[in-house]
């Protein structure tokens, strides 16, 4: 699926729903939201979007902050919207699909980012002349999701400096799950 396929979705939601809250869109599109306690340790679940008997359900771990709560579903938005054929009953989350190698984890950063970020607020962050880590903390996203903004600025013809990182399809799974300044 084409990067520009991704975009056009989220427009399409954004429009069709006039929602930017993740976890408003997925009540408005009938995803059933769930939450549960997973932990915090290093390797816990985060979340997962699954499908069975036509139901649609993203489960989030409610160990986690806040903030960290609203990406994942965002992430887990993205597997329902652009995976939801390929879920059937089987589940996406981070123990099974969380590495480099995945065009379908990628896919939802893509998605993710696109949705959690416009393009005006990325570019008044970056013109108050503040780092890009700064920046990220400021729009409430990990580094790493910012990266993936930054690579679809660029795409649409945005001249951005290169972000002093570059993720992977994974940084998911390897996000602190504990509360810090950083979001």
């Amino acid at each position: 699926m084409s990067v520009d396929y991704i975009c056009r979705e989220v427009k399409r939601l954004k429009k069709k729903y006039h929602e930017s809250d993740p976890f408003k869109l997925c009540d408005d599109m009938g995803i059933i939201l769930l939450d549960a306690p997973m932990g915090n340790y290093q390797g816990a679940c985060k979340g997962f979007f699954l499908t069975q008997s036509r139901k649609r359900s993203i489960t989030i771990n409610s160990d986690l902050p806040e903030e960290l709560q609203r990406i994942i579903v965002t992430h887990e938005l993205g597997h329902a919207v652009l995976h939801a054929k390929a879920a059937g009953v089987n589940a996406f989350h981070d123990f099974e699909l969380f590495d480099s190698a995945s065009i379908m984890e990628y896919e939802a950063n893509i998605f993710a980012a696109d949705f959690l970020m416009n393009d005006d607020d990325v570019l008044e962050k970056l013109n108050e002349d503040i780092s890009f880590f700064s920046a990220a903390a400021l729009l409430r996203v990990p580094p790493e999701l910012l990266d993936f903004k930054f690579r679809l600025m660029k795409r649409n013809g945005y001249k951005m400096i290169d972000p002093p990182l570059m993720a992977n399809s994974n940084f998911l799974k390897n996000v602190e799950t504990e509360v810090h300044n950083e979001y």
